[in-house]
């Protein structure tokens, strides 16, 4: 299975992601490497011709810097200014990040794409509290993310007592989160549905993610998978909980 989903700046469908399994490894730069290895094209004229390449592992990945004197910044974009900062001919450094943006400097401008770790791992604690292994929950889900809250968001109606309700559309899913999200758009909505998707192991189709009825028919799975294994619970809907003072 893959561990690592690289997202150029340009991806608008599943099929311009470039998907790595551990232990793969995808060269970035401007000129795509005469070994014939996978490569992440960056045709700017301030990108060096061999400016990196991300390893993959199994839960997590790593980034080498094979610049002679830019420093890449390694983003979180959940995080408040959480970064990392890769300095020239820096080999393999560890990248921690659940969701991370990699920002090259080029030239007057910054170049950006996304890399996902969709195997980020938690461990359920054991009642026994004995010695062994720890087990690795099937569905592993950060709920301090704001995949969560979309998650949360779509499944709030049926946690509620309607078990029949349609799941919101991204319009309704934008408002109710945007106390909690300022900034949310139906751009960031549809990104973390698509993640969810990645996540959750849901088998990604080959549709565009901005198409309406495929959107839809993504959207229930999440909801019936969510609800089937009590991802989402009623006592979660507690992260939906407007601040005192904000208006709903």
């Amino acid at each position: 299975m893959h561990s690592i989903i690289v997202v150029p700046a340009h991806a608008t469908s599943p099929d311009d992601q470039v998907r790595l399994a551990p232990g793969e490894r995808l060269h970035f730069g401007r000129v795509a490497p005469a070994s014939g290895r996978p490569h992440l094209d960056l045709p700017h004229p301030g990108v060096s011709r061999t400016a990196g390449e991300i390893t993959a592992t199994g839960t997590y990945w790593a980034l080498s810097n094979f610049s002679g004197g830019a420093t890449y910044v390694v983003e979180n974009p959940e995080g408040a200014g959480e970064h990392v900062k890769i300095a020239p001919g820096r080999v393999e450094a560890p990248i921690p990040f659940e969701f991370a943006r990699v920002v090259l400097p080029a030239g007057s401008e910054l170049l950006a794409f996304s890399v996902w770790a969709p195997r980020h791992d938690y461990v359920q604690a054991e009642a026994s509290g004995g010695a062994g292994e720890p087990t690795v929950l099937a569905f592993p889900l950060d709920r301090s993310k704001r995949y969560f809250l979309v998650l949360a968001a779509l499944c709030e109606a049926r946690l509620r007592g309607e078990p029949h309700a349609p799941p919101p559309t991204v319009e309704e899913v934008c408002a109710r989160l945007r106390p909690l999200w300022p900034a949310v758009n139906r751009a960031a909505v549809q990104w973390n549905i698509d993640y969810l998707a990645v996540k959750l192991r849901l088998k990604p189709g080959p549709e565009r993610a901005d198409t309406g009825p495929r959107l839809n028919g993504k959207k229930e799975t999440l909801v019936s998978l969510a609800l089937r294994f009590d991802l989402v619970r009623e006592d979660d809907l507690t992260a939906l909980a407007v601040p005192t003072g904000a208006s709903r």
